[in-house]
């Protein structure tokens, strides 16, 4: 049978998502405690890949498991999970799903934020890029609507990726501020490795002056990773919503 399982998990203390060797990752840690409980090998799938110290307040995982149980999506069991799992991941439902139900290639969207703090904030620093200069919102905004226009983010991409394509189909992209906190959501069908904090670096390029919207637009058609600005610090990013 295969189920669904939906989970939050702080990454400052792990190397992304994915299994990796030498190295603690959040899905090895689930794995290993669902495997645990249910007294056989469990591999569950994400929705995706977070990088070392990402953050996610709603990832979305499947994995099989040898037979029907319906303890298995009962409040004990997952209460029993959450016991077992480390204070810094929680699963907020188990469910059955259709066989053919894949985590990562059903997903219609995903959604991301980035958070900038540019006052000093001792109550957000780890989820919170602290960026203490000013920042001209308008035109960042301005660029996020150019962004929208492209599909090929191959200047985002990180060297090395082992991306089929550099194609995404961008559905939301905008700053907003409130007081000294600053909130960039990009929703898009796929993302690139890296690529939402390469896109914020350049946007801070942008809204600090140091480039211009027609250098934006040269940045995103050379298609060259080393034309656009700096991959800024991963704790300040949130994998925030995955929609089927």
């Amino acid at each position: 049978m295969r189920y669904k399982i939906e989970l939050a998990y702080n990454g400052k203390n792990y190397h992304g998502w994915q299994v990796q060797p030498n190295a603690i990752t959040v899905q090895e840690v689930l794995n290993r405690c669902l495997t645990t409980l249910l007294r056989q090998p469990i591999e569950t799938l994400g929705c995706g890949r977070t990088d070392t110290g990402v953050h996610a307040s709603h990832f979305v995982a499947h994995f099989d498991c040898q037979s029907a149980d319906a303890a298995l999506i009962s409040q004990p069991f997952l209460q029993k999970l959450n016991k077992f799992l480390p204070p810094d991941i929680v699963v907020f439902s188990i469910e059955q799903a259709a066989d053919d139900f894949n985590a990562r290639f059903d997903a219609k969207s995903r959604t991301y934020k980035y958070l900038i703090h540019t006052r000093k904030d001792p109550f957000i620093g780890e989820s919170s890029w602290f960026f203490p200069y000013k920042l001209d919102l308008d035109l960042m905004n301005q660029g996020a609507k150019i962004l929208m226009e492209y599909s090929d983010f191959a200047s985002f991409c990180k060297a090395g990726a082992d991306n089929g394509t550099t194609i995404c189909k961008l559905m939301e992209c905008n700053f907003v501020q409130e007081g000294h906190r600053i909130t960039f959501t990009i929703k898009a069908d796929r993302f690139l490795r890296n690529m939402v904090r390469a896109v914020t670096g350049t946007l801070t390029d942008l809204g600090t002056g140091k480039i211009t919207i027609a250098d934006l637009r040269k940045i995103l058609e050379s298609k060259n990773r080393s034309s656009a600005g700096q991959s800024v610090p991963a704790h300040g990013l949130s994998l925030v919503y995955v929609e089927y």
